[in-house]
């Protein structure tokens, strides 16, 4: 048996298709949905996040910041309305080379023929030439090399991307044999060579134009960094974030889509806040039978640093189809934990690994059904984690992290063991900057964690301002914490501070336990574990509570 897991060894498999037992909180997991022309109306926008969606995904790919603006007025409106928070991610475009259709009529490829990919965008894409948006192709490349075409790349549907072989270069043009028949349609389609480097920065002047004007006007939560490559990048992402008025406190997300993240992913992840595995792309630049390997390492070791991970690509299918196959609700269940893997570093144990959110793409943004595929894929993450060994993991992640805690991590997986010793059905944090939700958050509790962030007042010597929105938006995408923003008023008297009373401390629990109740995560006579700084000291209490 694995013992990652708390399943019985004579239990029957028939009680598998036993109901399952009402829950009062949502799946641990989060889910990111790209919200795009099937799920851009507040209708539809309200009914993803009553479905699960915790995260909103902007992908400047494709479409102007007029469109995407409109979603997001869309989307505040819902969020105003369901009352449900939601971060914002800005995805950018990146060293992405895309085929340009101006015409956006179907272009029909056959085996065998040859197709010439020209960086003279003022010519029309047919079957016989695809204008391309990059003029170092030709100097890129060279004949044998393999090219990926597709609006999504492979989507595991040889009729709808192509897989050529350069067969020669000629000048700025390169020539390419066609090995599987496809009809490509839409607008523009990512190509990607693969295990080649691309001379384009990460971070390209289209997308700080981007940042600079959309991304300050929504003071974006996250920044999706795509086909992060190098720690520089991240370092140089962050540079810029930090000229941009109150994006200093966006978090960036390394976006690993080819062999050079893979390469450098231990530096990347040093700097980055989070990383999305890109499996999409990431699958088309390593063997297939070492995807896997891959992402349970990348997982495992940003579990080890708490840092979130996110995976990509889970069910292409619900793209078309109200229902996942088979392979893709087992592949969804697999990226929320996936146990019995042994790695170099841990040669006695073995260790679990468990993606803190899945990322949906196609899925939501052109998919036919978008709601049903986010509540979908939550049902399949809620039933993986009741069958998870929380306590395992837990001494395990302890014993991984040895000496070199921080008292902060200290204090808070304390306060993890707490929770799981009393069987608690919630944990309160209370924070001010989110680390100490982040810290709890890493060591995989069984119950949920309130995130109270406590607004901070700040001034820029021009006026003064309370920060906290940030933090508890992007804790988001974390899983297992559920932030609530405090009233400010508590940070003004004095919570939390060196300078707090009985009063306002007992005033600001109230709230956050009426809010728990509210929201159906703490019912009468539960036990709660509250762990929160009083002066610099931090502490741990367990209450029960009453009726």
């Amino acid at each position: 048996m694995n013992p990652h897991l708390n399943l019985e060894e004579n239990m029957k498999l028939a009680s598998v298709l036993e109901p399952s037992k009402p829950s009062f909180f949502p799946a641990m997991s989060k889910i990111v949905g790209t919200l795009g022309p099937q799920s851009r109306s507040v209708e539809i926008i309200s009914n993803c996040l009553k479905a699960g969606m915790s995260v909103a995904r902007f992908d400047f790919s494709w479409g102007d910041t007029d469109y995407h603006q409109e979603t997001l007025d869309n989307l505040k409106i819902a969020v105003k309305s369901t009352k449900k928070l939601c971060g914002v991610m800005l995805d950018t475009v990146g060293p992405e080379l895309q085929v340009i259709n101006k015409k956006e009529t179907p272009i029909s490829l056959l085996e065998d023929s040859f197709v010439v990919l020209t960086p003279d965008l003022d010519k029309e894409a047919t079957s016989c030439l695809l204008p391309i948006n990059f003029t170092g192709l030709s100097t890129a490349v060279k004949k044998g090399d393999t090219i990926f075409i597709g609006q999504y790349l492979f989507t595991g549907n040889e009729t709808t991307s192509v897989w050529l072989e350069v067969a020669e270069v000629n000048g700025e043009d390169v020539v390419c044999s066609v090995k599987n028949s496809a009809t490509l349609s839409g607008l523009l389609y990512t190509l990607h060579v693969s295990q080649i480097h691309i001379n384009l920065p990460t971070l390209t002047d289209k997308d700080k134009e981007v940042i600079s004007s959309w991304g300050v006007r929504n003071s974006i939560d996250i920044l999706s960094l795509s086909y992060t490559r190098h720690a520089e990048d991240v370092r140089h992402a962050r540079e810029f974030l930090s000229k941009l008025g109150d994006l200093y406190q966006t978090q960036i997300f390394a976006k690993i889509e080819n062999v050079e993240g893979l390469t450098h992913f231990d530096e990347i992840l040093q700097e980055a806040d989070g990383v999305i595995l890109s499996r999409g792309n990431l699958g088309i630049d390593l063997p297939p039978e070492k995807v896997f390997l891959f992402q349970k390492t990348a997982v495992f070791k940003c579990n080890m640093a708490g840092k979130p991970a996110v995976v990509t690509r889970v069910v292409d299918s619900m793209t078309e189809n109200l229902r996942p196959t088979r392979a893709e609700a087992t592949d969804v269940a697999n990226a929320i934990l996936d146990g019995n893997f042994q790695f170099e570093k841990l040669p006695v144990v073995t260790f679990v690994v468990w993606s803190d959110a899945i990322l949906l793409g196609a899925e939501t943004l052109r998919g036919l059904y978008p709601v049903e595929t986010i509540s979908t894929v939550g049902r399949i993450c809620a039933e993986a984690e009741k069958v998870f060994n929380y306590d395992l993991y837990y001494k395990r992640a302890v014993k991984h992290a040895g000496d070199a805690m921080s008292h902060l991590e200290s204090i808070t997986s304390t306060a993890v063991r707490a929770a799981i010793k009393v069987k608690a059905s919630v944990i309160l944090c209370f924070t001010s900057t989110g680390r100490a939700a982040r810290f709890i958050a890493k060591y995989k509790p069984t119950t949920p964690v309130i995130s109270v962030v406590i607004p901070r007042l700040k001034t820029n010597q021009v006026r003064w301002t309370f920060t906290g929105a940030f933090e508890a938006r992007q804790s988001l995408i974390v899983r297992g914490i559920f932030p609530m923003l405090a009233d400010a008023r508590h940070q003004v008297k004095g919570s939390m501070t060196a300078e707090s009373t009985n009063s306002t401390n007992e005033s600001v629990l109230k709230v956050a336990l009426d809010h728990g109740k509210a929201h159906g995560f703490i019912k009468p006579h539960d036990r709660v574990v509250v762990c929160q700084k009083l002066g610099d000291a931090y502490v741990v209490k367990i209450l029960e509570l009453e009726d």
